[in-house]
């Protein structure tokens, strides 16, 4: 009766540990955020979200096109990018970034 029952909260707590391992794997691979505007991604990081291809800032000014060194804290992140891509004013891949 002992061994039965002590099998049985063996099993039980082995079924508790695995469902907890599941949830916290599913947790880690939450989706990005989507920031509401530029205000609250530089609250965040200071110089935007870029593409992880991006090394330098495309700036078109009267016609003409600069590359300029990144500013600020920029986090590389694809998905995170592709999330607040509406804040990337000129399509050069860094969304809210600093000129």
């Amino acid at each position: 009766m002992h061994i039965t029952r002590a099998l049985s909260i063996a099993a039980a707590t082995a079924v508790l540990a695995a469902t907890a391992v599941v949830g916290g794997a599913s947790t880690a691979q939450a989706a990005p955020t989507v920031y509401k505007n530029c205000t609250a991604v530089q609250k965040v990081y200071s110089g935007g979200i870029a593409k992880k291809s991006v090394t330098k800032n495309r700036v078109t000014s009267k016609g003409k096109v600069t590359y300029r060194a990144l500013k600020g804290t920029v986090k590389k992140d694809d998905a995170l990018y592709a999330a607040n891509k509406k804040m990337d004013a000129d399509g050069d891949g860094i969304a809210c970034e600093k000129s």
